[in-house]
């Protein structure tokens, strides 16, 4: 899990749990950016990307309960609804079936710019 201050002023906090190859698309969209660490008072917005196999989602499960407050984002085919391995027995067919997602973000992979966008409109949302 990994953290960046998307806009260097912690308006928003961008939270990525980093599966599978979508994961890079997300590092190349916060190149530029600084880690940072989270806080209680953070409004954030968490990032699936990758493929969620059964093994893993308790990890994906108690990193999203300590920001119960966060904008989820499915971010590429595999986190939305497991890819080209949703027929395996150890893939969860999408995190929509075990969290409210606020924002499906299509492709495989999708493109960083896809990600930009999508944080962006949570920034607006937010500030009201």
């Amino acid at each position: 899990m990994r953290c960046w201050d998307w806009f260097g002023d912690r308006s928003l906090v961008v939270i990525d749990i980093a599966l599978a190859c979508c994961a890079l698309e997300v590092e190349v969209a916060a190149a530029e950016l600084a880690l940072t660490d989270l806080r209680p008072d953070d409004r954030a917005v968490v990032v699936v990307s990758g493929t969620v196999t059964d093994t893993v989602l308790p990890v994906v499960r108690s990193i999203l309960a300590r920001v119960p407050d966060a904008r989820i984002v499915s971010f590429g085919a595999c986190a939305s609804a497991g890819g080209p391995y949703w027929d395996s027995y150890a893939v969860t067919k999408g995190i929509g079936q075990i969290v409210d997602v606020d924002l499906f973000v299509p492709g495989c992979p999708p493109t960083p710019t896809a990600l930009t966008a999508a944080v962006e409109s949570f920034r607006v949302e937010l500030a009201r």
